[in-house]
């Protein structure tokens, strides 16, 4: 465990009279600790208190991982015969019961709340995610390197990749042709599912690729990212599959000017909403404002989806170091869409994309 980072989680459990926080295998435990877990049937609860030494409850069998961390774990194991209930209640004892607890909503599963409620005899969870969010939200220089590094393995793999798409190719066989070429890349792992999709689909900002094959003068929208020691990147870009019908480069343009716009809008003491409204005010003067559908962008780093939201009601003022996408998009049902999405840290003096694949128009495919 880094201890300058257990010395802020304590001081801000004490800010913020937190007794005691539990958590699950995820990114807050690695960020903690190093540890990765499998989540699986067998419950896996690590407890920080506010004082003294932290508790993990885990299986027998991965007793010596834990060991090896060089944490001084309190450590809780069971078997698979005798089940974790036992385990649970001797963390209890240890700790003491009817203790509030603080747990990540977004991540705990009922499995591990109604063993841990039981044991503790503790009344309703307080939510955990403020308090992770100001833990994690400014990266530190190693964590900015990583994700770095994680930007320029996803952008050598776009490169890689685009050479080998062909009109006539189904979604699901360019989608499957990226995955090989992040691993070729260097990829440790794939930040997410790629959508690589095109035509109708690219209506969806979420679609899933299919067996559909890409059509000439389709616009294809590739949205994809890489995991680097631990450490995510989140790449969109837009693509047209040949000559397309006039009207798509005009609405490309507009994009990728409110694009531009929110990146030229990042810089410290603003608020995350200040972003968006910079981004969203180019599509809205352009007459699309309605066709663009979602936040403009999230915070990313050992998570593709963390905060800050950048998003129309969040007054979080920027900070040095924070991380987030800023990806507009302009979706028209039954017809296609555009999106071009880039990683951005807020610096001292404003802001600087991690991102640097070319923005314009690319056509392909021929």
């Amino acid at each position: 465990m880094s201890p300058k980072r257990w010395l802020r989680l304590q001081e801000a459990m004490a800010r913020e009279g937190i007794e005691l926080l539990a958590l699950v295998p995820g990114a807050n435990l690695f960020y903690l600790t190093g540890l990765s877990f499998h989540r699986m049937e067998r419950p896996i609860v690590a407890l920080f208190p506010r004082e003294g030494d932290p508790a993990l409850i885990l299986p027998a069998f991965e007793v010596e991982k834990a060991r090896a961390a060089a944490i001084p774990w309190r450590l809780f194991p069971y078997t698979d015969e005798e089940g974790p209930g036992r385990a649970f209640q001797a963390a209890t004892e240890a700790l003491g019961w009817g203790r509030p607890i603080a747990v990540e909503t977004l991540a705990m599963r009922v499995l591990e709340w109604s063993l841990l409620a039981s044991a503790f005899r503790t009344p309703e969870p307080i939510p955990a995610e403020p308090l992770l969010a100001r833990l994690r939200m400014v990266k530190g220089p190693e964590e900015l390197a990583a994700m770095q590094r994680a930007v320029a393995v996803a952008e050598k793999a776009l490169q890689m990749w685009l050479p080998q798409v062909r009109i006539g190719m189904t979604e699901r066989e360019a989608t499957r042709r990226l995955i090989q070429a992040c691993f070729a890349a260097g990829a440790d792992a794939l930040a997410f599912e790629p959508i690589v999709v095109a035509g109708p689909q690219a209506a969806l900002p979420h679609a899933t690729p299919s067996d559909r094959p890409m059509g000439r003068g389709e616009l294809m929208i590739v949205d994809f990212g890489v995991v680097v020691d631990g450490y995510v990147s989140d790449l969109t870009r837009t693509f047209a599959l040949g000559e397309p019908d006039p009207e798509w480069p005009r609405i490309y343009e507009v994009v990728r000017e409110a694009n531009a716009a929110g990146r030229a809008a990042v810089r410290p003491g603003i608020p995350a909403e200040a972003v968006d409204r910079a981004a969203r005010a180019v599509i809205e003067a352009a007459g699309y404002g309605r066709y663009f559908t979602h936040r403009t962008g999230h915070g990313l780093g050992l998570e593709v989806h963390e905060p800050p939201s950048i998003v129309a009601g969040n007054t979080t003022p920027l900070e040095p170091g924070m991380t987030f996408t800023v990806e507009p998009g302009i979706y028209l049902p039954g017809k296609g869409g555009v999106r071009i999405e880039d990683d951005v840290v807020v610096t001292e003096s404003g802001g600087e994309s991690l991102t640097t694949f070319p923005r314009e128009l690319m056509w392909i495919g021929e």
